[in-house]
């Protein structure tokens, strides 16, 4: 008789090539044609930014849509995912560099991810989990903060303009308005970086020049950013400046723990919020994989931690990537019985970008097959 063999499958997105989900079913399908009686359980994860919402609609959370505010203050449509009372909402979503024709690393606003956060309080959200990836700000959250009902006023008594270089008019807050729901629910921001708000290692210096910022103009959202955060101190009682992972996502992490939210590690909660534990009790094998496995998985990427809970659970976690530039010592330390780059199929990379799905199919019928990583027929 023939046995189910339960295999897990929980990539995270091969970057300019896959989604996480994309590439979950491109392994499942090398799965199937490779291992007699197996059953995939797609579980696509993320970092904590981008994707994140997609893994939570894959793990069965029910999708919702929002029209909000875009980075450049035109409306757009962003998604949500809702599981029971959790929410989850993405940055990129509503405040995304892909959201923006051009760049504008002065002027872009993260208002729409405020309007995300007050519509899932509409939705009756009591936890309310964001993803802060991708942004096209570096305003510090203060667009979300203004959404959410805290006035951020300049000398004469009117609201500073939208972007990062408007806080350098900031005189002071007006937290009469904020929304009083906030301080009933669970607000948790992931997150993957652990830089502080300003400073050589902060959002300005680190992050504004992939938005587009000149040498100048970090200088100036630097200094702005510094405003802001005295003025949050003063006003709100938030010391968030010097707080690890404060910079993320152009600050906005900032401006989310001004108003109770706290940080954590994006990849361990996502693989919490699809269910990956539960789901890795009984499985014969986990597989996971990303763009390029290298030091940067070791350093809080998905990949790492769910190799890290497949060793907890007592299964074998097999990586798949575009390339594998980590040794055999790194990888059996890290938990990875064994990784397998695309180019074993594949030598062109050329190719391997523009058609990863069907090649990253073809790896995982080649690797599990005959011959390959294991065999995974059960008989009895």
């Amino acid at each position: 008789m023939l046995l189910v063999v339960r295999i897990v499958v929980a990539p995270d997105s091969f970057k300019g090539s896959l989604s996480a989900d994309r590439a979950a079913q491109a392994i499942a399908a090398g799965i199937v044609r490779a291992v007699a009686g197996a059953e995939p359980v797609l579980r696509p994860v993320a970092d904590g930014g981008e994707g994140t919402v997609a893994a939570a609609l894959r793990a069965g959370y029910a999708s919702r849509e929002a029209r909000v505010t875009g980075p450049d203050g035109r409306s757009v449509a962003a998604a949500l995912a809702v599981g029971g009372t959790t929410a989850v909402l993405e940055l990129a979503t509503a405040a995304g560099l892909g959201l923006l024709d051009r760049p504008a690393p002065l002027t872009a606003t993260t208002r729409g991810v405020g309007d995300l956060v007050r519509h899932a309080l509409d939705l009756g959200a009591q936890r309310i989990v964001l993803g802060i990836g991708g942004s096209a700000t570096t305003d510090g959250g203060a667009g979300m903060l203004q959404a959410l009902g805290l006035r951020l006023l300049d000398a004469r008594g009117a609201d500073v303009p939208p972007g990062g270089a408007g806080l350098a008019q900031l005189d002071r807050i007006d937290p009469a308005g904020l929304d009083p729901r906030l301080a009933g629910v669970e607000f948790v921001v992931a997150s993957d970086v652990d830089n502080p708000l300003t400073g050589p290692s902060g959002a300005a210096h680190v992050f504004g020049p992939q938005k587009g910022a000149s040498a100048d103009e970090v200088r100036a959202l630097d200094a702005a950013l510094s405003r802001y955060a005295a003025v949050l101190a003063r006003d709100l009682g938030a010391d968030v400046a010097a707080s690890p992972g404060a910079g993320g996502a152009g600050g906005t992490a900032a401006g989310a723990l001004a108003v109770g939210a706290r940080l954590v590690s994006g990849a361990g909660l996502v693989c919490d919020l699809v269910g990956l534990s539960d789901v890795l009790a009984g499985a014969a094998l986990v597989v996971t994989g990303e763009g390029s496995l290298d030091e940067q998985t070791l350093h809080g990427k998905a990949p790492a931690e769910v190799a890290r809970r497949a060793r907890a659970a007592g299964v074998p976690c097999l990586a798949l990537a575009g390339r594998v530039a980590l040794g055999s010592n790194a990888l059996a330390a890290a938990g990875f019985a064994a990784a397998h780059a695309l180019t074993e199929v594949e030598p062109d990379v050329d190719r391997c970008l523009a058609e990863a799905a069907p090649l990253l199919t073809t790896l995982t019928e080649s690797v599990l097959g005959a011959g390959g990583y294991l065999s995974l027929t059960v008989q009895t």
